[in-house]
């Protein structure tokens, strides 16, 4: 009886754990005014409702492909329909990287735009030329560095 009360207890502290954790991301997105911001930008005002349930939803699959490790092999399965399954296995891990990357360079770039920490940067080291540059090699070195890690993760999918 002792055990069940254990793990009642931890499961109970673990949501409250994830809620915090969850809250205050959201709370960081509202703030940078993200979802307004992209709704501005794009002419879709009248989406913003749809924006900000995909954020969940994203948010709740990832958390649930976080918890569940078997969905993992939801790839390897795939691997094993020949060909077909291979390039769908791709082309999922393609998209996962491809939405997770877009959505951590906007959040980022919203922060950095509301603090205005690029212009600060640029006048603390006395740059006059090349800004633009420098953000496209900034750019650049997160999606190949975000290829290679997943590469690398799913490297066990190659059959």
């Amino acid at each position: 009886m002792a055990m069940w009360m254990k793990e009642i207890l931890l499961g109970v502290v673990g949501f409250c754990c994830g809620t915090v954790a969850s809250g205050g991301i959201f709370s960081v997105l509202a703030a940078v005014g993200l979802v307004p911001r992209f709704a501005g930008k794009t002419g879709t005002a009248k989406y913003a409702l749809w924006y900000e349930e995909a954020i969940v939803l994203g948010a709740i699959v990832g958390t649930l492909c976080s918890l569940f490790h078997e969905t993992y092999f939801v790839g390897k399965a795939l691997c094993t329909l020949g060909l077909f399954g291979y390039l769908v296995s791709r082309l999922l891990v393609i998209l996962y990287g491809t939405f997770s990357g877009i959505f951590v360079g906007c959040l980022a770039l919203a922060i950095a735009e509301m603090l205005n920490s690029i212009p600060i940067f640029a006048r603390r080291i006395r740059m006059r030329h090349g800004l633009g540059i420098c953000i496209v090699a900034v750019i650049l070195g997160k999606i190949f560095g975000s290829f290679f890690y997943y590469l690398k993760d799913f490297q066990e999918l190659i059959p």
